[in-house]
């Protein structure tokens, strides 16, 4: 579905080089990106600020035109076939709107379907189904300029699917929502996804979106990919370890050993232990603790993938 072979993308930048003097040079905000994506799947590309990430998407969608290399979306060449492809795919971008801001949701929905040329059929069918996924109902005659931040992205959603999309586009959809309105957004792309129907691709620097909905992480740093592949490799790869908490009624004994764990802290005076699970199960270290030790209370902490990506970033530079 979507198609990308050392892509590339280069901006011209002036350096000061004295007191009056500049000097141009060439920057690469994308610099040799190859992907396939295919149809269906859910994607996650993430990197920090200035990866290349919103640079990327915008060659993908035709807004800019490549430095090198190839890139096909829906079998489209993005750029010179700009008008075919706006009709196969859909973009949200959390800083911006494709609704009319004086009008109501609903005549935006619907002057959104003649934009589309959307039968009038299929544009009621999916609009009812967004309607009752994304609970739409209680602001549809709502001005969009008087919709809250989070009315107004589960309407931005529904915009860009109401014409039935191959590929869907998502540029920080729940940057700036509270915690109802990011549950709704997060269940409602959830499902979507689950249906197979269509291909996403996100963008966000919320990793728990990432966590909730895509199962390929794709890392870009410094314009270059330097992660492919499921964020429990990612885990793997980067040493992630998950952590078992335990509260005891009696400290450990002296000669304590977990093998395939390492001991981080004991506090309370030794009421209180942590250990990092590296190559023992989290069931096998449980049976182990308590056959040593009566427990109060226990608890096996998952690693924080906001860590993992972090010590990425790190390695890459």
């Amino acid at each position: 579905m979507i198609e990308m072979k050392d892509l590339r993308k280069e901006f011209t930048v002036r350096v000061k080089t004295g007191r009056f003097r500049r000097e141009k040079r060439l920057l690469a905000a994308v610099d040799g990106v190859s992907l396939a994506i295919a149809a269906g799947e859910m994607v996650g590309y993430i990197g920090p600020n200035g990866a290349g990430k919103s640079t990327t998407l915008k060659m993908l969608t035709g807004v800019l035109s490549p430095s090198g290399g190839e890139v096909s979306v829906c079998g489209l060449s993005p750029v010179p076939q700009r008008t075919r492809l706006a009709l196969r795919i859909g973009v949200v971008f959390g800083q911006r709107s494709q609704l009319w801001w004086d009008l109501p949701l609903r005549e935006s929905f619907g002057l959104l379907r003649h934009v589309y040329r959307v039968p009038a059929a299929d544009h009621e069918s999916r609009l009812r189904r967004c309607r009752d996924l994304l609970d739409l109902d209680a602001f549809m005659d709502t001005p969009v300029r008087q919709l809250s931040l989070g009315q107004r992205m589960r309407g931005e959603l529904t915009a860009a699917l109401l014409h039935g999309p191959e590929v869907l586009f998502l540029d920080e959809p729940t940057i700036g929502l509270d915690v109802v309105s990011k549950q709704a957004v997060r269940s409602f792309l959830g499902e979507l996804g689950q249906a197979g129907d269509t291909t996403l691709v996100l963008t966000t620097h919320d990793l728990a979106d990432i966590e909730r909905l895509c199962r390929r992480l794709v890392v870009i740093d410094h314009g270059r990919v330097v992660h492919d592949g499921t964020i429990e490799d990612l885990h793997s790869r980067y040493g992630s370890r998950r952590r078992l908490v335990a509260d005891l009624e009696a400290p450990l004994p002296p000669d304590f050993a977990l093998p395939g764990a390492t001991l981080l802290a004991a506090e309370a005076d030794g009421h209180r232990v942590t250990f990092a699970l590296e190559s023992i199960a989290a069931g096998a270290a449980v049976a182990a603790l308590v056959t040593a030790a009566p427990v109060r209370d226990l608890s096996v902490v998952e690693p924080e993938i906001e860590d993992v990506v972090a010590r990425l970033y790190t390695d890459s530079r």
